[in-house]
């Protein structure tokens, strides 16, 4: 079901107004820069970069989903600057199942503007058409009404509300669980 093919070289993918790469080491420092940012972080209940190394393993760690074929790590850029604007990621790819979760960040610069929808359009598309993947799931904090109102803008349904399931920085936290099923992908 998954074509594997998509694991020999990382896929690139384009759209109008942006450039979705492989992350590499030579993003620590934006990568640092944003996820240290206070509005950016927080609804994401991990840590902050509080420096370039925390970047530098992060960026090392999702890598080697990609060397392990269950994910896919891109720098969100713009196309025509080649400016970094976030990240989005596709992760742990259940080849029995055909699915896989989503997640991602934009710069607040950026916000506003239509560029993860954009961006998040070309990698579902990319899941689904190319990869074969049969729903994408994302997980988010229930407080994140910004991310809910695009999932849903995609087409994504709400699947459950997980109530203190979730342990971080010494409380327990709800997650709200979305999924796509490729059959109700509003943008091919």
């Amino acid at each position: 079901m998954i074509n594997e093919q998509y694991f020999q070289e990382f896929p690139e993918l384009k759209t109008s107004r942006l450039f979705l790469r492989k992350q590499e080491l030579k993003h620590a420092a934006a990568l640092q820069q944003l996820r240290s940012n206070e509005d950016v972080m927080k609804f994401m209940d991990s840590d902050k970069h509080e420096d370039i190394e925390t970047s530098e393993a992060f960026i090392r760690r999702n890598l080697k989903s990609f060397e392990k074929k269950t994910g896919f790590f891109w720098a969100i850029t713009a196309a025509v600057s080649g400016n970094y604007m976030g990240d989005i990621i596709l992760r742990k790819i259940d080849r029995t199942n055909a699915r896989a979760e989503i997640g991602y960040t934009l710069h607040p610069d950026y916000w506003g503007h239509g560029y993860m929808k954009e961006a998040m359009r070309e990698v579902i598309s990319f899941g689904f058409n190319e990869l074969g993947l049969h729903s994408i799931e994302a997980n988010i904090n229930p407080a994140n009404e910004t991310s809910r109102a695009l999932l849903l803008k995609i087409g994504f349904m709400k699947e459950a509300y997980f109530r203190e399931n979730y342990y971080y920085n010494g409380k327990f936290l709800d997650s709200e669980i979305y999924s796509l099923l490729e059959k109700d992908f509003l943008v091919k």
